[in-house]
């Protein structure tokens, strides 16, 4: 039984749920100390973003950096397991908000994962260099070892659907940008650009940087943790997942399977085949 007086457990009550990130009173809403009636009009959703994780407003070089990163990642089309997922569960009766959870839930480790992977492996290779070494030869090594240990993918490199990523250009391009006027320091573009030469001589083929590979690129350039990495992700995503449950939802049509019905699934079980005379007679008496 507690001995604590009344206004002691209403301190440890209060202590409960400690945050810095927003203080809410009635009449009041302040975001990182920022009153919200200031930022509406001012700050845009990246600045939003970026206050609501790191503490601090960033400088527009920065914001714009980063919602360069979020535009890209939006949509990748309805065969991307998360927007199909979305699609078919509006077509069987969920609201918006479930399909978006449903769509969510997937992106895990293997399907919206590649980018926080990379992000670490970029750091990996950031600390096997150190200051003045080979980055190449530092990738080679990492890269190397990740195959020993019997990983085959190198996440962000590559792609199953585009021979070159359209989006890794044009983000390259504005990270080299943002490291001219020195809103970035350019490690991790320099780290990226070893990885795709480390893999070249690897694999003796060019294998190029994808869109989770520069949207690493980004992140670690702006100093965001790998797991926040993933997370930035989704909330771009999510964007597309929401207009494509929303298209659905106008269509009106009413479960919708991975496939059209006249296209049939590949069965590799057994033959058809009869069931043993006497099996389930004895059952059937009882």
């Amino acid at each position: 039984m507690t001995t604590k007086a009344p206004e002691e457990l209403l301190a440890d009550a209060s202590a409960w749920w400690d945050t810095a990130i927003i203080d809410v009173h009635p009449g009041e809403i302040a975001i990182r100390g920022y009153p919200i009636e200031d930022l509406i009009g001012r700050a845009r959703f990246p600045d939003m973003i970026w206050l609501m994780l790191r503490g601090e407003l960033p400088s527009a070089a920065q914001a714009d950096l980063l919602e360069a990163a979020l535009v890209t990642g939006v949509d990748h089309g309805p065969h991307a397991p998360s927007i199909a997922i979305a699609r078919m569960a509006v077509t069987c009766g969920l609201p918006v908000n479930g399909a978006m959870a449903s769509a969510i839930n997937v992106l895990d480790d293997i399907h919206g994962g590649a980018g926080q992977q990379c992000m670490e492996l970029y750091r990996e290779i950031d600390a096997e260099a150190g200051p003045g070494a080979d980055l190449v030869q530092a990738a080679t090594r990492v890269i190397e070892r990740h195959r020993e240990a019997g990983e085959k993918i190198v996440p962000g490199f590559g792609h199953r659907f585009h021979p070159v990523d359209p989006r890794t250009a044009p983000l390259l391009d504005l990270v080299a940008k943002a490291e001219a006027v020195g809103t970035v320091s350019g490690r991790h573009a320099r780290i990226g650009r070893a990885v795709e030469l480390a893999l070249e001589a690897l694999k003796k083929r060019h294998i190029p940087m994808n869109i989770d590979g520069i949207t690493a690129v980004i992140f670690c350039e702006l100093g965001f943790e790998p797991e926040l990495g993933r997370g930035l992700f989704i909330l771009s995503r999510a964007v597309g997942i929401l207009a494509h449950a929303w298209e659905q939802k106008q269509r009106g049509r009413r479960i919708m399977g991975p496939m059209p019905r006249e296209i049939p699934y590949r069965y590799s079980g057994p033959a058809r085949r009869a069931v043993p005379p006497g099996f389930g007679t004895t059952r059937a008496r009882e």
